[in-house]
């Protein structure tokens, strides 16, 4: 009796490095769904919380209330992160900047060089693990590919050996060694979708947070310093109240 044609009799017909390419097209894929579901998550859970936090902000009284509601909640995503930090910067360029000759006047570049920073963090905390969603979605084909050349390879020398060419013989472990192929493909698919989305999904986030990093320069350099009672004046723009 025949061996039954299918997967497992290709598992079981594969050498050392077919099965080494498939342990290695298994990694990528527990690799890239682990990236998939925590990001997506994160930033879930970043979009609720900035959403929130934005909201606060402008409805707060002053920036010193904003400072007092950080120092409460710690700042746990992109927007509430640049807004303590651009507070902390002016305030300490407030205390040591200000005495110094060669620094007077450079409060404005002392602030935009701390936010330029915060936001260069946070889009480099954004894109993490992205390159490793490009890398498998790039390669996986490849490796795939490249595990149904070899089988291929050899499971035409067997037929060659045992000298039965025949289209029945040849068709049935050409066709196993097409899974290769079909599961690099499977391994590629979603990480090129989610590494898409997540391009997407990044580029929308940093957009806002320039805009709202513009707005909160605005606030800061127009005399919204901390500490200041002349500071306790509404945050919430007139534009954004129309």
């Amino acid at each position: 009796m025949e061996p039954q044609i299918g997967f497992t009799h290709f598992l079981a017909q594969t050498d050392a490095v077919g099965k080494g390419i498939l342990a290695i097209l298994l990694v990528m894929s527990v690799v890239s769904w682990y990236l998939i579901v925590t990001k997506a998550l994160a930033l879930a859970i970043e979009r609720h919380r900035s959403a929130r936090f934005v909201e606060t902000f402008w409805n707060a009284a002053s920036i010193a209330a904003v400072q007092r509601h950080l120092e409460q909640h710690h700042p746990d995503e992109p927007f509430s992160h640049l807004a303590w930090h651009a507070i902390v910067a002016t305030q300490h360029h407030e205390r040591h900047g200000a005495s110094r000759l060669q620094q007077a006047g450079s409060g404005a570049e002392f602030l935009t060089r701390a936010m330029r920073r915060v936001i260069d963090e946070d889009t480099a905390r954004l894109e993490s693990g992205l390159t490793v969603l490009a890398s498998v979605g790039s390669t996986a084909p490849f490796v795939g590919l490249f595990g149904t050349v070899w089988a291929i390879y050899h499971a035409l020398v067997a037929i060659g050996l045992s000298g039965q060419g025949t289209l029945d013989k040849v068709a049935g472990p050409v066709g196993e060694a097409l899974v290769m192929t079909a599961l690099g493909l499977a391994v590629a698919i979603p990480a090129v979708l989610a590494y898409n989305t997540f391009v997407r999904s990044n580029r929308l986030v940093l957009a806002r947070l320039d805009a709202f990093a513009h707005d909160l320069f605005a606030v800061l350099a127009t005399g919204a310093h901390v500490g200041e009672a002349a500071a306790v004046v509404p945050l919430k723009p007139a534009a954004k109240g129309a």
